[in-house]
């Protein structure tokens, strides 16, 4: 139960540091420089004064504001001489389109304001989801800097034409001498554009199409087309589970895009159905947070723990070895056996070999819940072809090279071969979006559209086919790949005429265009073909191989992993992304070497945390195969001893913004696309990082219950409020000299709440799984801005919405092992032994709008009031920015405008030019410096419902208020409507067993209410 755990944030904070305590108690890290409190960024930094003296320049700041506001800024508008008649001024248009960029896929609904979009929800009758990257991909279609604007060669501009008789010239010459040339491009999951490439190919026999994925499933797809004939990715139905065993795959993240709305699904406790989820892991990963037991083994390890489990489930003895978790697998051979069909095992290691056991494993159980037929079309990346392409490359065996929206140069671990071959090339051409190394390197540059300015088709899986709209006018002079491969094809069609009738023909089955164009997808019945295919595999073979592979360890072994944020790289010049706080570090504009408690202390490694809450970290050389690399050093909880972790995607330099250009690049060391890599040498050296880390920030300190966490037997056997057992036991306070439960008391006077709408959030903890898909919608939607790296470094991001991560130990917190007369040493020796494998849980924090707000007894000019529907609303022109609330509110969710954070060059990241501002929700304004802000429970979302229902005279339907993280959020965690209407879920969720207020002893009664995280220890 949540009362024995001891919660903590960071290591520092599990030593008791002195530092951390002290920051604690102060909401704010820094002393407030108000005495030149109109002057520059550098003397406000400098400078210091008492709080009281800050009262004496109200009355100034108050008159400044007066002033200024007599000379208004110039507002130049330009009315529609025609009005379009698919556009209403002040009202939002939605689409559904698909996003297919290579590594992210998802069926999306597109918000667009006067033509321009601004938000991207996943769009859930086509079953779609969105993740942080998908969410912030709406940016980087305004992304000016980076953009290629119009078609170049290498000397200078070009029209389309001139670039298409040029390419057409040349592409004819190489045909006529037999030259190979390859078409290069990523993962699009495109069945008409495949037709496309047919038909380009069979213009040019001499043209061999290859797909290259910065990030690789290569083996994953080897392995399935060895065992099933097909090359693609298996289905995981993983909501139909009993039993879940994860060696190493990240579904909750990126492996084969992820699978977390299913794996909720499958974790509902008052359905009567909840998975058992064993993560056997070594670094820290959101799939192994989410588990109910994870198993810290290093990669080496979980080789041959998986040959392990394979010898158990089948009573073979291929080759393997002992392993220290060998207990661990033992048992959940009898927990698969015994879950039979429901049982299911997955491995993220990227080697054929391992994925051939694990889909042996898979057939020997009979699981259903791997779906064989029902395949992903997406991760297509063949590893043995572009290691071909690069031999013959830089062999001249290669004459031509078309690449479309991959950037080889960046990340590919053997580049210089490949930018040597790409040198000897009769013809290069790059046909991208973005500006990049490959790019630049070509003799052609032809700008593409973004996919929000594209049409296009989608068949991620093989039941729903996808279709992409434009939702904006194209921002520069682009032609789609699919138009430019049909045009020197020698076609007259365009692609759009071309999509239409592919579509019509191939996948609609009579459904009409334009409603499917509406919907954004058409179902698709799969027609089994009889498969005669006859798999040659010898697992012996395979199970050799593996073994081999893993007995070569020697030193460290490295896991590169991708950060749910940044993914691939792709989208390193968005600054939503470069910000959001990584829910396992909670570090942003950063990637670092994950290292455990005990391999730091003996290499000397450390995480100081800084008066000022910031956090500095020490460097290491990191050397692979020869290659090396100088990377900071984050001290992680969980990662397992003698492995460290690395993420991708970071470390890109050409074409990015100077703010941007953060990390370090890994892909040096991801040799063969193997996440794994084996004899790893770190050697620490000089230097000192400092990592814009928020962990030890905004701590709610000293508080009890801010997380309920219980077991699944508890839950179903256990009174949730019996006072000594239970598992959500309602907080007592002292009254009339009597204990009694806090929410019976009042000591404010309650305002009639029953008429008219009363908004509640609820955030189920069982669901939330950290992924941070929220947080970016919510910057959408919002208009947060980005402050930079040194800004969030000392306490001063803006996010509305954060997610604190909290570990925890079952060990005594350190009041209980005073009173038990255990020393200090000994209770730090127990925590940190369980600091190598804690419990992870995240919480998703925001202001709590609460009935009983301490923010807005304290405000001197009542800018902060409650308003009739429950939410605390702020008057921003009213703030003179005391931060009198900040420091009331127990939740630290309130944040304060530092700086103007637009139309400023210190902070050139989207509100400091025209494209970037085109992003900016209408509805709600930009705030100015010196003022407060915070979760506004997306009021211009619930007031636009509000007055949609009363234009069609109508009521509010039910569960039809949402706010932009219970839209975001793929599993359902969130859920927001109107208590007063007892149809909405909301109503009944507030009255559920498991729901409860934090801090409620506070009397603050929140309108968010939390739902107690259920775990399934296997109890039940």
């Amino acid at each position: 139960m949540a009362s024995n755990k001891k919660y903590w944030k960071s290591v520092e904070e599990l030593k008791g540091s002195s530092i951390v305590e002290t920051l604690s108690k102060n909401e704010f890290v820094e002393e407030i420089p108000t005495d030149k409190f109109l002057g520059d960024k550098e003397t406000l930094e400098n400078s210091s004064t008492s709080r009281r003296d800050f009262l004496k320049y109200v009355g100034f700041t108050t008159a400044a504001a007066s002033l200024a506001a007599c000379e208004g800024p110039v507002r130049k508008s330009i009315p529609f001489v025609v009005k379009p008649n698919d556009i209403i001024a002040g009202v939002a248009d939605w689409y559904a389109t698909s996003m297919a960029d290579g590594y992210d896929f998802a069926n999306v609904l597109v918000k667009t304001r006067e033509g321009r979009p601004i938000q991207i929800m996943p769009n859930k009758e086509a079953n779609g989801t969105t993740s942080a990257r998908v969410q912030a991909a709406v940016l980087s279609l305004y992304d000016e800097k980076l953009r290629l604007k119009e078609p170049q060669d290498t000397e200078s501009f070009l029209t389309w034409d001139d670039a298409d008789a040029q390419i057409i010239a040349k592409l004819n010459t190489l045909k006529e001498a037999g030259k190979p040339v390859v078409l290069l491009t990523g993962s699009m999951a495109s069945p008409s554009t495949d037709k496309i490439i047919e038909g380009f190919i069979a213009a040019y026999p001499n043209v061999k199409h290859v797909v290259y994925d910065a990030v690789s499933e290569s083996g994953a797809a080897d392995a399935f087309m060895a065992m099933y004939g097909k090359r693609v990715l298996p289905n995981y139905h993983l909501d139909k589970a009993k039993t879940i065993v994860s060696f190493g795959a990240d579904f909750l993240g990126d492996f084969h895009g992820g699978f977390e709305k299913e794996f909720i699904a499958g974790r509902k406790p008052e359905t009567g159905h909840m998975s058992y989820h064993v993560q056997f892991e070594s670094n820290m990963s959101l799939t192994g947070a989410n588990s109910d037991k994870r198993v810290v083994v290093k990669p080496s390890d979980q080789v041959f723990a998986l040959l392990n489990l394979y010898n158990a489930i089948t009573g073979a003895n291929v080759a393997s070895k002992a392993t220290a978790v060998d207990a661990d697998v033992k048992k959940m051979a009898v927990e698969l056996k015994k879950a039979g069909s429901k049982g299911v095992v997955l491995t993220g290691l990227n080697d054929v070999n391992a994925q051939l056991i694990s889909l042996e494993i898979n057939k020997a159980l009979n699981s259903e819940i791997i779906d064989t037929v029902n395949t992903l079309n997406i991760r297509k990346g063949n590893d043995v072809e572009i290691a071909q392409l690069v031999s013959d490359m830089k062999a001249g065996k290669v004459a031509g090279l078309i690449s479309y929206n991959v950037d080889p140069i960046y990340s590919l671990s053997n580049s210089s071969d490949f930018s040597e071959g790409l040198k000897k090339l009769e013809l290069s051409v790059a046909l991208s979006t973005e500006n990049n190394a490959t790019v630049n390197a070509s003799n052609y540059a032809l700008p593409t559209p973004h996919f929000l300015e594209s049409w296009g088709d989608t068949l991620f899986d093989e039941i729903t086919y996808g279709l992409m709209q434009p939702t904006i006018q194209p921002l520069f002079n682009t032609r789609q790949v699919q138009d430019v491969l049909l045009k020197w094809s020698g076609e007259t069609k365009n692609y759009y005429q071309y999509l239409k009738d592919f579509a019509v023909t191939n996948y609609l089955y009579g459904t009409s265009w334009n409603k499917a164009l509406h919907n954004g997808f058409n179902n698709v019945e799969i027609v089994e073909d009889e498969n005669d295919f006859v798999s040659e595999v010898v697992i012996t073979d395979v199970a050799n191989q593996l073994a081999s592979s893993a007995k070569k360890s020697s030193g460290f072994e490295l896991n590169l992993y991708t950060k749910t944020g940044l993914g691939d790289g792709k989208q390193a010049n968005n600054p939503w992304l470069q910000e959001f706080p990584d829910p396992i570090t909670r570090a942003s504009w950063d990637n670092y070497l994950m290292m455990s408690i005990s391999d730091a202390r003996e290499l000397g490694f450390s995480n100081p945390v800084k008066d000022n809450g910031a956090i500095n970290g020490d460097y290491a050389k990191v050397t692979v195969n020869g290659v090396a690399v100088v990377v900071p050093v984050m001290v992680q909880p969980g990662q397992a001893k003698g492995s460290v972790g690395l993420s991708l995607g970071y470390g890109k330099t050409f074409g990015l913004k100077e703010e941007m250009q953060v990390g370090v690049n890994a892909y040096p060391l991801y040799a063969n696309g193997n996440n794994i890599q084996y004899g790893v040498a770190i050697e620490k050296v000089s230097g000192t990082h400092e990592f814009a880390c928020t962990q030890v920030q905004k701590t709610i300190a000293g508080r009890h219950d801010i997380l309920k966490v219980a077991s699944l037997k508890d839950y179903n056997t256990v009174d949730p409020k019996d006072h000594k057992n239970g598992w959500n036991v309602p907080s007592k306070v002292s009254y009339d000299h009597q204990e009694v439960e806090a929410n019976s008391i009042n000591i404010w006077d309650e305002h009639n709440r029953e008429v008219g709408h009363h908004f509640n959030l609820s955030i189920d903890l069982t669901s939330c799984t950290g992924c941070g898909a929220c947080v970016i919608a919510c910057h959408a939607e919002n208009n947060v801005p980005v402050v930079g790296k040194k800004e969030v470094r000392v306490g001063r991001d803006m996010h509305w919405l954060r997610i604190d991560r909290y570990y925890s130990s079952e060990v005594e917190t350190r009041e209980e092992a005073k009173e038990l007369g255990l020393s200090r040493a000994a209770t730090y020796e127990a925590l940190e032994t369980e600091a190598e494998n804690p419990e992870v849980t995240f919480q998703p924090m925001m202001c709590q709008h609460c009935n009983h707000a301490p923010c807005e007894t304290v405000c001197p000019v009542a800018a902060t009031s409650h308003g009739r529907q429950g939410q605390n609303q702020m008057a921003y022109n009213r703030c003179v920015g005391t931060r009198y609330c900040a420091n009331n509110c127990p939740y630290r969710v309130r944040r304060f405008n530092w700086f103007n954070y637009s139309n400023n060059n210190e902070f050139d990241f989207n509100m400091n030019n025209e494209y970037g501002k085109m992003v900016l929700n209408p509805d709600v304004v930009v705030r100015s410096r010196g003022v407060m802000e915070k979760c506004s429970m997306c009021i211009q979302m619930t007031q636009a419902t509000i007055l949609k229902a009363k234009k069609e005279g109508r009521a509010v339907d039910t569960d039809e208020f949402e706010t932009a993280c219970s839209s975001a959020c793929t599993t359902g965690a969130m859920v927001f409507g109107d208590i007063n209407n007892k149809k909405d879920k909301i109503a009944a969720l507030v009255e559920d067993k498991r729901a409860y207020g934090v801090l409620d002893y506070l009397q603050t009664k929140p309108n968010v209410i939390y739902q107690v995280k259920v775990k399934n220890t296997n109890e039940a």
